[in-house]
């Protein structure tokens, strides 16, 4: 018997997309024999990218853990054995409960990312367990709160443009993000747009394959970006491209803004970004001019020191030329702030499980500090949904904590990953072929369905049927501990959704106006309905009031060059899939992009081994000279496990871990290291 079993892809990816499993055999016996697009996807397509092309390999990978494991080896040795649920369940219940009586609740450490970006499989059911213990709470984020925070202080809220009305644009400036890569499926609406006759400009500090099939590449020096955006409004307001109708009615602070970038000539941008002052003039000209100028940009740039301010800034451009009365116009990032229309995130919330008791919150991005901190005073780490020994910055701090005897740690998972070699237990997890989710987008405005197409391989469950074992072995019996899928689907989904389309369709259109045009008229987050060039909240928490560029740390003699650590790579995403072997043979292996400049002034010629050093880390890597790269960088990709880096260490164990100015983001973007010949 043959079946097809509508779903949704759950990776930390913009595109959401929508996907057909065809189903071979009947009940236990069912085995997904195809994978593909559902092409009545409005946003997708029909089309999967490279790395979900082959999904079916990491479902029945037979490198998949299926069985709960027990650590019989020492600490990341990889050494485990099979033992019974009962067994790796009694284990973590008396491991919690023997730290929970001799440190407190708060010794635990729940650490939780977006392997899954699935309503329940990312974070539901852990909620109300974690509140239950009482453990500490996990705040801030590696991607994406930084940029919202941004964007707040300048709209009131996070909510931007439809991304797929770029169709409609007359230039597009595509500002630190790598769409045909990391968006692929936003691309098509691009080139449409091009067709129409608009001018498509990438703005980044390497030439992407996005920047390749741009019509002007303008390629500023890392961190610089707020000081072209000041430039752009002093030129609006200079050569009077200003809407002042829209800005009289919609905003606040328009003569404080005026005031203060009056200075910001393009000269003085040219020489802050390392460009010429003519591409300076061009941009700000040709953006002020056209109102249905559209500006798009994704999570990057918000790792730097400035990463909220450079948010901040960009949302003000579109407010002085009044784009955002125009459909096509405007400023999008992430659709992630709309979904509130269909979902209510606080619904998975039991606050009254902790009793009224205080949860102290820890950082998701300095868990190295967290597990190496005798003050924090952290002695159990569970972890789910990420390898954070890969994708944290600062990891040879947490390598050394995931060493320490006295921390307890537990790992969810499919694959024995950097971290979970570290693991006292490792649990089973599923893949999203094997479970049931609703999937928010933060690239497009379609919710999506998952059904599970198959039972769970071997002992595999979903992460919600983990934390019930878990509050079971605790012995806890409070019911909504316990609460269903189905049913946490039903307490999470508003009115507004029609969840027989959902299922029937696998996909369904928030419920928002069409074009969606949010401010045309105004009705910005504020009390006042304007958006505020002039920001007296974060005047009063002393940061600037109005958009500031800050550069960038002064370089250190000992590590002159910036790094970068970009998404390069069309078959692995983050940290999944470079350990299979249809997708990270294919990539080549990691190594160190030069400019041939900064290569010479080294003696490094192309293929050389070198290491890349500071005083975090270091990697010995196989160096690429190419002139995509600015002088004064160097780009490590990133993705790649230990096993990839000679069994040792990864691009984020030279990454810094210091804080962005605001939004509880991570600067690892500002990261300085010396490329030196040979190894050291």
């Amino acid at each position: 018997m043959t079946t097809e079993v509508l779903g949704t892809c759950h990776h930390d990816c913009p595109d959401s997309c929508g996907w057909v499993a065809t189903v071979d055999g009947e009940g236990d016996q069912r085995v997904v024999v195809k994978l593909r697009g559902n092409k009545d996807h409005p946003f997708s397509v029909g089309e999967l990218c490279p790395k979900v092309n082959r999904f079916l390999d990491r479902v029945y990978s037979p490198d998949r853990i299926l069985t709960p494991l027990r650590r019989v080896g020492p600490k990341g040795s990889g050494e485990f054995e099979p033992v019974s649920w009962e067994d790796a369940l009694s284990l973590t219940a008396e491991n919690l409960h023997r730290v929970i009586d001799t440190h407190g609740a708060e010794a635990i450490v729940p650490w939780g990312s977006a392997g899954t970006q699935g309503l329940l499989q990312q974070s539901s059911l852990d909620q109300r367990l974690f509140a239950r213990m009482g453990t500490s709470r996990q705040i801030g984020s590696l991607c994406g709160e930084t940029a919202g925070w941004g964007m707040t202080a300048t709209h009131g809220n996070a909510h931007g443009a439809n991304p797929t009305d770029v169709e409609h644009a007359e230039l597009v400036v595509l500002w630190g993000t790598n769409t045909r890569l990391t968006n692929r499926h936003l691309w098509p609406f691009v080139e449409r747009a091009r067709e129409r006759g608009a001018t498509i400009v990438v703005i980044d500090p390497m030439r992407t394959m996005t920047a390749e099939s741009a019509d002007r590449f303008i390629q500023p020096m890392p961190g610089t970006d707020v000081a072209l955006m000041l430039a752009m409004m002093h030129v609006a307001i200079r050569d009077d491209h200003v809407d002042h109708d829209y800005v009289e009615r919609y905003t606040e602070g328009f003569d404080e803004l005026a005031a203060h970038v009056a200075d910001w000539t393009p000269q003085r941008a040219a020489d802050a970004c390392g460009i010429d002052v003519e591409t300076v003039e061009w941009l700000a000209t040709t953006w002020a001019g056209t109102r249905r100028s559209f500006l798009r940009s994704l999570i990057g740039p918000e790792h730097h020191d400035d990463g909220a301010m450079f948010f901040r800034t960009l949302s003000c451009l579109p407010l002085l030329n009044g784009s955002w009365r125009e459909v096509g116009g405007g400023f999008a990032r992430s659709c992630g702030a709309w979904f509130d229309v269909a979902i209510d995130f606080g619904a998975f919330a039991r606050p009254n499980l902790t009793n009224g008791a205080p949860r102290r919150g820890l950082n998701m991005n300095h868990l190295g500090a967290t597990l190496t901190d005798p003050d924090i005073g952290a002695h159990a780490l569970i972890v789910w949904n990420g390898n954070p020994l890969v994708t944290v910055p600062n990891a040879e701090a947490i390598r050394a904590g995931l060493l320490r005897d006295d921390l307890f740690t537990v790992v969810s998972e499919q694959f024995m990953t950097d971290t979970a070699r570290y693991a006292d237990v490792i649990f089973p997890a599923c893949t999203e072929l094997e479970q049931l989710d609703v999937m928010p987008a933060w690239g497009h405005l379609y919710l999506g369905w998952n059904n599970a197409a198959i039972d769970p391989l071997g002992e595999s469950v979903p992460n919600t049927e983990l934390w019930r074992r878990i509050a079971g072995a605790m012995g806890y019996t409070e019911p909504e501990l316990f609460t269903s899928d189905l049913e946490l689907i039903d307490e999470a989904l508003r009115d507004t959704v029609d969840r027989e389309t959902l299922e029937r369709d696998g996909f369904i259109r928030l419920d928002l106006p069409d074009p969606l045009l949010p401010y045309a008229e105004g009705g910005f987050g504020f009390e006042s309905g304007k958006a505020q060039f002039a920001s007296p909240n974060l005047e009063a928490q002393g940061l600037p009031r109005l958009p500031t560029f800050t550069p960038p740390p002064p370089l250190d003699p000992r590590y002159p060059l910036a790094l970068t650590t970009p998404k390069v790579h069309a078959r692995f995403l983050n940290s999944s899939y470079s350990q299979l072997p249809k997708h990270g043979p294919a990539e080549g292996g990691p190594w160190v992009e030069l400019h041939p400049d900064d290569a010479a002034a080294r003696n490094i010629a192309d293929g050389d081994e070198v290491t890349v050093h500071n005083e975090a880390g270091a990697l010995v890597l196989t160096a690429r000279i190419a002139d995509r790269m600015r002088p004064g960088l160097a780009a490590v990709p990133f993705g790649w496990w230990s096993q990839h880096h000679d069994g040792e260490g990864t691009a984020n164990s030279l990454t810094s871990a210091a804080d962005t100015d605001w939004g509880g983001g991570v600067a690892y973007g500002d990261t300085r290291v010396e490329v030196s010949a040979g190894r050291r």
